[in-house]
C-alpha cells in the first residue's frame, strides 16, 4: 500500500531535505522513525527538496509498505520518535499512481521578512531581518512582472541541475502585517534558489535602491551574474503543494485566507 504524509519542519539544524554524508538532513530521521513503526525499511519521496536552513509547513511525502498500519501509527507513533523540529501533521492512504513529486501541479513558498530597527531574538533563523525601510507596495508592483511562463535563468543558482529554466508563476504577492512582510509565490515548479533570488531583487526595489522595473529587466537578461545577491534561507517556507483533486491531498494554501494567511 502507499501512504502520503504532510510534514512540517524547522530547517535551521539541517542541511536540507535530502540525506547527506556530511551533515544531518530532514529525510534521515523521518525515514528512521517510519521504518521503526512499519517494522520494515522505508524510503520516502518528497514534493520538493528544500535547501539548508529552509523550513516547511506544507511538505508532502509518500512511501510504500507491505503491512497495513492505522493513521494513528504515523501521527502518534512516528511523531513520538521524531525530533521536536520535525512533525507529521496528517496521514492518508493514496492510490498507487500517486507520487509526491511527479503528481504535483504547483508548489507554494512564503518568504518572511522582519522589517524593523532590531531583530527579534525569538525569531532567529525563522525570519530574515532587514533594517532599511521597505516599501511593500513597490515590491508588489515589481513582482507582477514575474507572473506567467518565463525563462528564469536570472533567478537560478549556478549549481541548478534542471534541464530547463522555464517555469510558470501562477501567483505572487507582497503584503505587510505590522513589521513583517510576506512574499508568497506559487509556480508549477521552482529552480534551485529561485525564490531566494527573486526576493533578493525585490529587496532592492523595496528599499528604493532600484525602481520596480528592475525586476523585469533582470528577468529578461537571462543572466544570474547581473542579479543581486541571493536572500538568506532563514525566512523561506514551503507552505503548500497542489495536486489534482482526485488525490484529495490537503493543501494549506487552499484555506479561505489563502496566500494572505499571516
Amino acid at each position: 500500500m502507499k501512504v502520503a504524509l504532510g510534514i512540517e519542519y524547522a530547517g535551521e539544524r539541517y542541511c536540507g531535505w535530502q540525506k547527506q554524508n556530511h551533515s544531518p538532513s530532514v529525510q534521515e530521521p523521518l525515514e528512521a522513525s517510519l521504518s521503526e513503526i512499519a517494522n520494515q525499511p522505508i524510503s520516502v519521496f518528497c514534493a520538493g527538496r528544500t535547501d539548508t536552513g529552509v523550513h516547511a509547513t506544507g511538505q508532502v511525502v509518500h512511501f510504500e509498505l507491505s503491512n497495513l498500519r492505522p493513521k494513528t501509527a504515523w501521527l502518534r507513533g512516528a511523531n513520538n520518535k521524531l525530533p521536536s523540529d520535525i512533525s507529521i501533521v496528517w496521514a492518508k492512504s493514496v492510490k498507487d499512481d500517486f507520487h509526491a513529486r511527479f503528481s504535483a501541479e504547483t508548489r507554494s513558498y512564503r518568504y518572511v521578512i522582519q522589517n524593523s530597527e532590531a531583530p527579534a531574538a525569538a525569531l532567529s533563523k525563522k525570519v530574515t531581518w532587514y533594517r532599511r525601510q521597505l516599501d511593500e507596495t513597490l515590491m508588489s508592483e515589481a513582482a507582477q512582472s514575474l507572473l506567467g511562463t518565463h525563462d528564469f535563468s536570472s533567478f537560478r543558482a549556478s549549481s541548478c541541475q534542471a534541464n530547463t529554466a522555464t517555469r510558470t508563476v501562477k501567483h505572487i504577492s507582497v503584503n505587510r502585517v505590522n513589521q513583517f512582510i510576506f512574499v508568497d509565490i506559487t509556480a508549477n515548479a521552482f529552480l534551485h534558489h529561485m525564490v531566494r533570488n527573486i526576493v533578493g531583487c525585490l529587496l532592492k526595489v523595496g528599499d528604493k535602491s532600484e525602481r520596480p522595473g528592475f525586476v523585469n529587466h533582470i528577468l529578461t537578461l537571462h543572466d544570474r551574474t547581473k542579479a543581486p545577491d541571493t536572500a538568506k534561507p532563514d525566512g523561506l517556507y514551503l507552505v503548500g503543494v497542489g495536486y489534482p483533486e482526485v488525490f484529495a491531498i490537503p493543501n494549506p494554501c487552499n484555506t479561505p485566507l489563502g496566500h494572505n494567511l499571516a
